[in-house]
């Protein structure tokens, strides 16, 4: 079993990812693996179905954050799938025995130690192994969302690798080859922070960026304020447990790449963006404050109202396009 050092962190690729790297010898913080990576957007894909309902992402896709932080840190990630469930679990058993830490994305629903009420069918869920247990057999795993290390039996976390679905794992597992190197924090910054600006203002897709918030309150406004509400309902609740629910949503990562923000002021030598910091911090207030009036409404304490929800989004979206506007200004 190696040395590794347990991290509890808010979302689960940002904090094994920054485990990963810090364990290899360059200490990085979780937001400052997830900006970056350049991880923060936004999108709404209702051709993309989640348990029923249209996919809205407030991040880049999974394993985004594995590739984004190569260049920058130059570091090759190693990435490896396998059909056979079998030769996954020998492959993993061979780089713990090596004394390698391992990351792996999983599905939280198979994943024994989650409490009852919090699986689901999710597959893009990360964690890290960094050894066994002789005895039992058990995995070692250093699980970001949980304060402590977990243990997970051989069986429950081949259900969790291969299990079906969208995002289906298929038993991916990554680690690096070498070790991370210090940066030139003065031009990595920047890059990674243009790379965000024009995802979140520039793409040509309009079901991204701060036109895909726009579409989202369009689809929401549509929706019926009297009648059978049912559907609508379940549709708000669904955006209200993609925002805080499924990683850190919405506000959370918002949150995240502020701490981003104010720490790469100092490592850049660009106090602007500490600032700008500030700012997205009361966007992702606004964005909570959103969850907040859905949740009300959905549980009977006030009216529904399609209307003023679409309000609240439609003043998220023009917020988050002048806050990018001035953040690709500052860089």
């Amino acid at each position: 079993m190696t040395d590794f050092q347990h991290r509890h962190a808010s979302h689960c690729e940002s904090g094994v990812m920054s485990a990963i790297v810090s364990h290899y010898g360059l200490p990085l913080s979780e937001p400052m693996a997830f900006g970056l990576a350049s991880a923060l957007s936004f999108a709404w894909l209702p051709f993309i179905k989640l348990g029923g309902l249209p996919l809205v992402a407030y991040r880049m896709p999974p394993r985004a954050i594995i590739r984004g932080l190569q260049k920058p840190l130059g570091l090759r990630m190693r990435t490896e799938t396998f059909r056979d469930p079998a030769r996954g679990a020998a492959r993993l058993d061979e780089l713990l025995d090596a004394g390698g830490v391992v990351g792996l994305q999983t599905s939280v629903f198979w994943l024994p130690y989650f409490p009852q009420d919090m699986r689901f069918h999710f597959n893009a869920h990360n964690v890290l192994a960094y050894g066994r247990d002789a005895a039992s057999g058990e995995y070692l795993l250093s699980d970001p969302v949980f304060e402590e290390p977990m243990r997970c039996a051989p069986a429950d976390l081949a259900k969790a690798r291969f299990a079906r679905g969208v995002l289906a794992p298929k038993g991916l597992l990554y680690y690096p080859e070498g070790r991370p190197g210090e940066p030139d924090w003065a031009k990595v910054i920047p890059a990674a922070i243009r790379k965000t600006v024009r995802v979140m203002l520039r793409t040509p897709v309009p079901l991204i960026g701060t036109r895909g918030i726009e579409r989202v309150a369009r689809a929401v406004e549509r929706l019926p304020a009297g009648g059978d509400t049912r559907q609508a309902l379940l549709l708000v609740g669904h955006l209200v447990r993609m925002q805080e629910e499924i990683g850190t949503g919405g506000g959370g990562f918002r949150f995240m790449y502020a701490a981003f923000l104010q720490e790469a002021a100092g490592l850049a030598q660009r106090p602007a963006l500490a600032e700008l910091g500030d700012r997205l911090v009361e966007i992702g207030d606004g964005w909570r404050e959103f969850a907040l009036a859905a949740a009300r409404m959905i549980r009977g304490r006030d009216a529904f109202d399609p209307g003023a929800l679409g309000a609240l989004l439609r003043r998220q979206a023009a917020d988050e396009r002048a806050f990018f506007g001035a953040l690709g200004q500052a860089v």
